[in-house]
């Protein structure tokens, strides 16, 4: 370990000076290796960052619902998005991790990254205080909350058929499962979902019978989407 880390990480990064060296040291500490880990602190770093996210989704999007505004903020706070700023931050390289974890590419994993994210921004929290995280948040966070898709477009293929039938006073779909084949811990799915007021029945596939509703209603919004 460098005698200047993660201090020499942190300015050059995040431009930011600790005063608490030991809450970073932990925060950039996976389980797997030995020593105090960041898991108290991706934990509390996980409410820090919803909290400030949902703030500024809040002042972005004035006429957003609380749906609407949920849905955005979980297309943020996701594994996915946070790896991708820990990458850009080159955290993944600071990471301390075990022996196992080295040897599996644990420093690319998204999940690891993500908490490994997730456990800075309660560091700097704890460390200088609300302030000082929502600078960090708006920095790393801005640019993927300006390029956000319109909320609706995040609403599930279910919800979004009931949405639009609803919006037309039309009953609502109605699903049901033709098949069920496979093992119990392998099982696949097919479902029906019939809409009888525009004479549409489609088919869905998947592991489970959720994933087959959600295939068929995407099949009836795209049957729908070349009638209108």
């Amino acid at each position: 370990m460098r005698p200047d880390w993660p201090q020499r990480w942190l300015q050059s990064a995040l431009g930011y000076e600790a005063r608490d060296l030991a809450l970073f040291t932990a925060a950039l500490t996976h389980r797997s290796a030995s020593g105090r880990n960041n898991e108290r602190l991706e934990f509390l770093g996980d409410a820090v960052l919803s909290l400030l996210v949902a703030e500024l989704l809040y002042q972005r999007f004035p006429a957003a619902d609380e749906g609407d505004l949920s849905r955005l903020r979980a297309s943020l706070v996701s594994a996915g998005p946070l790896a991708g700023i820990a990458q850009s931050l080159g955290l993944g390289e600071e990471l301390q991790l075990g022996s196992g974890e080295l040897k599996s590419g644990g420093f690319r994993r998204e999940s690891i990254l993500a908490d490994a994210f997730e456990a800075t921004v309660g560091a700097v929290y704890l460390d200088s205080g609300l302030e000082a995280a929502r600078a960090i948040v708006i920095r790393f966070c801005m640019p993927l909350l300006e390029a956000l898709p319109q909320a609706d477009s995040l609403k599930d293929s279910k919800t979004r058929l009931q949405e639009w039938l609803q919006s037309r006073t039309l009953p609502l779909p109605a699903y049901s499962v033709e098949s069920v084949s496979g093992e119990p811990h392998d099982q696949h799915f097919v479902v029906r979902c019939e809409i009888a007021a525009k004479d549409i029945s489609t088919m869905g596939e998947g592991s489970s019978r959720r994933r087959a509703e959600q295939e068929a209603a995407q099949r009836a919004l795209a049957q729908i989407g070349e009638r209108t």
